[in-house]
């Protein structure tokens, strides 16, 4: 090593710009841009941007998902606060001039405004809630109806499948009664020599 190496490594080190330390287990930056608040001012779910990039949606304080539009996520923070003030509820939902701008783009693309932008993909969330509770009850009276002659069917199957098992069971004694005799025969022979 040379006298000056040091020196060398120091000014160097003092002429590059300085850069920001990043500590392990330092909570990544989000910015809210999307804030669903009760009457008493409480965040009830939010809509942020992690590193400039990611979208999350976070409900109750919880990260419940991720995604590169953020739309969707606000058309359900929307949806959800119709649920609420159905029930009686003040809520307030407030979001900034950048997602209102991604809303006004999305809109234009389909020849929208972004009030009818978004009140259609949160007609989309309530259809999907509507559907879900027909869904359910259309299923209950299928299976009801269903109840008969599924039991028939059952007890047809059920007879077959014990008779199938029986003989199964039968043939593999069988088999396993022949295997144990060779192998006793062996056994025998082998002792008494």
């Amino acid at each position: 090593m040379s006298r000056n190496s040091k020196a060398k490594r120091d000014k160097r080190k003092k002429s590059q710009p300085k850069r920001p330390i990043v500590r392990l287990g330092q909570a990544p930056q989000i910015a809210n841009h999307a804030v669903l608040q009760d009457a008493d001012g409480r965040v009830v779910a939010a809509i942020g941007l992690q590193n400039g990039s990611e979208w999350l949606l976070s409900i109750g304080g919880q990260t419940m998902g991720s995604a590169d539009n953020p739309v969707p996520m606000l058309a359900m923070l929307k949806h959800l606060a119709n649920l609420q003030e159905k029930e009686g509820k003040t809520i307030s939902l407030e979001y900034s001039t950048q997602l209102q701008q991604m809303i006004d783009d999305l809109a234009a693309e389909d020849g929208k405004t972004a009030e009818e932008y978004l009140t259609t993909l949160v007609s989309e969330f309530e259809n999907s809630d509507a559907e879900g509770d027909d869904g359910e009850a259309e299923d209950t009276d299928a299976e009801a109806g269903d109840a008969p002659a599924d039991a028939d069917a059952d007890t047809d199957a059920d007879a077959d499948a014990t008779a199938e098992d029986a003989a199964a069971e039968t043939a593999g004694d069988a088999s396993q009664d022949d295997t144990d005799d060779a192998t006793d025969g062996g056994k025998k022979k082998g002792k008494k020599a």
